[in-house]
């Protein structure tokens, strides 16, 4: 049975207490002032009964995340860790959006890319125009004079579902927008208009598929 362990240490000279993973290179010392430390809590996570409630969780419906333009690869990562967790499929990485090839990507995905399958395309334009031919349901994150409430959308779990995210900066591209079937947006009630793209990514998905 494929487990991973997990410690909670605490620093007999400094009073500091961490999580410690089974391999991790602190050993028993403290990471602050390399002081002894003792063992608080310890738990080991069956990492392949996981995989099956994953793998059960996925023939309700196919969810996928197309991120076009985003130029950080630590909002990329973020992304892709925050989709495994709200049971996307696939993620359709487009433009100038970097891949899991890229290491700062996967710092902060920590290992999502190995659950949530991906690819990389040039023209995501291209590629609505084909998910739709298909059967896609397509849906842009955007505030738009044509968007909705998020609250007002539900999507059914069996549907196949794109969720379309655009740059940092200039937002969806306007073809995609065209292309969508809907539209929504996170009403906003402060002065700033918009959140941390892979903020708004996770709000979206719980408010449409939590």
């Amino acid at each position: 049975m494929n487990k991973h362990r997990y410690e909670i240490r605490t620093c007999r000279s400094c009073g500091l207490r961490y999580p410690l993973t089974s391999g991790h290179s602190f050993g028993e010392r403290c990471p602050l002032c390399l002081g002894k430390t003792v063992l608080i809590h310890q738990k080991e996570v069956d990492v392949e009964h996981m995989t099956r409630t994953r793998e059960r969780r996925s023939k309700t419906g196919f969810r996928a995340i197309l991120l076009d333009n985003i130029r950080s690869a630590w909002n990329v990562g973020s992304i892709l860790r925050s989709a495994d967790g709200f049971g996307f499929d696939h993620a359709y990485l487009c433009g100038i959006t970097p891949t899991p090839e890229n290491e700062a990507v996967t710092k902060t995905s920590l290992g999502a890319e190995e659950y949530v399958t991906w690819s990389h395309h040039k023209d995501a334009v291209k590629l609505i125009h084909g998910l739709k031919k298909e059967g896609w349901n397509i849906l842009a994150l955007e505030e738009d004079e044509r968007s909705k409430k998020i609250s007002r959308l539900k999507q059914p779990a069996e549907v196949k579902t794109v969720l379309i995210l655009g740059s940092e900066v200039t937002g969806v591209d306007p073809g995609l927008l065209d292309l969508a079937g809907a539209i929504v947006h996170i009403p906003m009630r402060g002065q700033k208009r918009s959140l941390n793209v892979a903020i708004a990514f996770s709000v979206a998905a719980y408010a449409l598929f939590g």
